[in-house]
């Protein structure tokens, strides 16, 4: 579930506390969490409604200026059902402070080359560290710029670059990757 620059900064600020989207199906589930430039999104609850059922009030603590723009919004994608989601910020992403935890000790190293193997192995091919050293080399290197010289597709390079995210190694910056604290850390030890 993607949100607007806005939208975050209503979020952050505690104005915008509800989504409205249209799905075949939904794509979070109460109980669940949803990690956002502004933190983790704590999802309360998640509820199909009529579109009748949703009131000015509904339309501004989801980001919208009144009742009316929220149903265009949804009016523009008419396929699936339209869903009520309550949600709460919970807190800090904790990959921001796993990616500047850069003091790594034996296990944290063993740890992280474990999962790299892992990765390795699951994708039946050496990719990690010469993508991570690739990023090393220079900040703002996009995944088309690396496609090529890994030997993989751009989009299923994409999906396995948010894994070293997931480690604290990397971080996404506006255009490209770039090796995090962590990530450097690690890169120096090997």
């Amino acid at each position: 579930m993607l949100f607007r620059q806005a939208v975050l900064a209503g979020i952050a600020e505690g104005r915008v506390s509800l989504a409205f989207r249209r799905w075949t199906r939904p794509t979070v589930k109460p109980g669940g969490t949803l990690r956002t430039a502004i933190g983790v999104l704590a999802i309360d609850a998640v509820d199909e409604v009529e579109e009748v059922a949703i009131t000015g009030d509904d339309a501004r603590k989801a980001g919208y200026t009144n009742r009316g723009v929220l149903l265009q919004e949804l009016a523009a994608r008419p396929e699936g059902r339209c869903y009520r989601i309550a949600f709460h910020r919970e807190g800090d992403d904790p990959r921001i402070a796993l990616r500047q935890a850069s003091d790594l000790d034996n296990d944290e190293r063993t740890e992280i080359e474990r999962k790299l193997a892992g990765f390795d192995r699951s994708a039946g091919m050496a990719w990690t560290l010469q993508v991570l050293r690739l990023i090393a080399a220079r900040d703002g290197t996009t995944a088309a710029e690396l496609s090529p010289a890994v030997g993989m597709e751009k989009l299923k390079l994409k999906a396995r670059i948010r894994k070293l995210k997931e480690l604290g190694l990397t971080e996404s910056l506006t255009v490209g990757y770039r090796l995090s604290a962590r990530g450097h850390a690690y890169l120096e030890h090997r």
